[in-house]
């Protein structure tokens, strides 16, 4: 299964990532991390299809990306 890593505490609550996610598996958590920002997170990490438009798109480089190890 892909697994997708957040830094939250990196996280300025953008939300570039939201809006280009094809699977639309990124929303904003309605937590704050230590500089006050609502950070983003993953609520389903089955459906990630590692296109990396997130990864792409976040200017604090929040983001690290595993796809599915093949056996």
């Amino acid at each position: 299964m892909p697994k997708v890593e957040i830094n939250i505490e990196k996280c300025k609550g953008c939300g570039l990532c939201v809006q280009v996610c094809p699977k639309h598996i990124l929303e904003f958590s309605g937590r704050f991390n230590s500089s006050g920002y609502d950070y983003v997170q993953c609520i389903d990490e089955s459906k990630c299809i590692v296109c990396k438009s997130c990864a792409l798109m976040c200017p604090d480089i929040v983001f690290t990306l595993y796809k599915e190890e093949k056996k």
